[in-house]
């Protein structure tokens, strides 16, 4: 009698390690919300990957001189060199490759993106062969600046941009903000809208209510300030996104239709200030530019210790002290503004520089 052939043992294949994307316009708290999960990572070894748009990239030394235990130079990846949704193959891909291929790699992967990215591109690049069988996009996290929102806009003063885009013949669309910040909820499984303590609950009933408008299937938005939110609401979704992009649809459906002629990004040297209130008065000033949608950098004080970091977006400014200067370290400052292309440039250095 023939024997039946023994089963074959099949090992189980290596569970895919989750990243999650945080995306989100101009300065609504990416970089704040990611802190947050590193700060509380619940004993999971976490990794993230920064992307900011322009020539220097500062939300990456942001995080690592935050004073994170257990958050090392290694576990932070900048990604400085453009849009990570345009240099996907260059930059992205290899990068990730990195953190996978090292001794322990990551528990978990938090990629924040720029906050003119589109995250659909991103979240279609964990389909490439190189990755597929190793990672899976847990979710896609969308941070909205509440009261940005609620003012209908994503800066200061609309008519002027709206005149801008009326006089730049190189802008093809009515308004590449509003598609960038559509664009980046209709991918998103969970939406924060934040800075939810600036605006009173009237309004921020309004502002969920005019977002769920725009999505075409229902997504939990929660209202956070200062990106902390329960690490649990965040991570471990399991969503697979990069198995349902028939559902989330975009403005911009291929790499070729998105690129930045939009907007441009300049950094500018700044020199000691006396006091956190002069940077402050500076930065607003420089925010009134014609064309500049967001600043963002740091400065010393003095002779204080510690380094000074300060970001606006429109009128709202904001300013912390994030950590100290080390020895050795040039105490220069430097900010960043993003803004639509040719904004006055002479006018942003005129005011940073009082």
């Amino acid at each position: 009698m023939t024997q039946p052939t023994p089963a074959t043992s099949v090992k189980n294949p290596p569970a895919k390690i989750p990243c999650t994307i945080v995306t989100g316009f101009l300065g609504a708290g990416k970089t704040t919300l990611v802190r947050h999960l590193l700060e509380n990572n619940g004993g999971r070894r976490l990794a993230v990957l920064v992307n900011e748009f322009g020539d220097i990239g500062f939300d990456g030394s942001f995080i690592e001189g935050c004073g994170i235990t257990g958050c090392t130079a290694e576990d932070i990846v900048e990604l400085p060199n453009g849009c990570i949704c345009c240099t996907v193959a260059d930059d992205f891909i290899p990068a990730l490759e990195k953190l996978l291929n090292r001794a322990q790699p990551p528990d978990h992967i938090l990629i924040e993106t720029s906050g003119l990215a589109l995250p659909k591109p991103l979240v279609n690049a964990f389909n490439w062969p190189a990755i597929r069988n190793r990672v899976t996009v847990d979710g896609v996290i969308a941070v909205v600046d509440g009261p940005a929102v609620a003012e209908g806009t994503f800066a200061d003063d609309p008519e002027a941009l709206a005149a801008q885009r009326t006089q730049d013949g190189a802008v093809d669309h009515d308004n590449p903000l509003e598609e960038v910040f559509e664009d980046q909820i209709l991918c998103a499984d969970l939406i924060l809208l934040n800075k939810s303590d600036a605006i009173d609950q009237a309004t921020r009933d309004r502002v969920k209510a005019e977002i769920q408008a725009h999505l075409p299937k229902a997504i939990k938005i929660v209202e956070t300030s200062h990106g902390k939110v329960e690490p649990a609401l965040v991570v471990g979704l399991g969503a697979a996104a990069e198995t349902d992009l028939a559902g989330r649809p975009s403005h911009h459906e291929t790499e070729a239709d998105h690129d930045h002629d939009d907007f441009e990004s300049h950094s500018f040297a700044i020199q000691a200030v006396g006091s956190p209130d002069i940077l402050a008065a500076r930065v607003a000033k420089a925010a009134e530019a014609a064309g500049v949608l967001r600043l963002k950098g740091f400065a010393a004080v003095g002779d204080k210790p510690m380094r000074l970091v300060v970001q606006g977006v429109g009128r709202r400014i904001a300013h912390h002290y994030d950590r100290a200067w080390t020895p050795g370290e040039a105490r220069q400052g430097r900010i960043v503004a993003i803004g639509l292309k040719g904004f006055d440039r002479g006018a942003v250095e005129a005011a940073l520089n009082g």
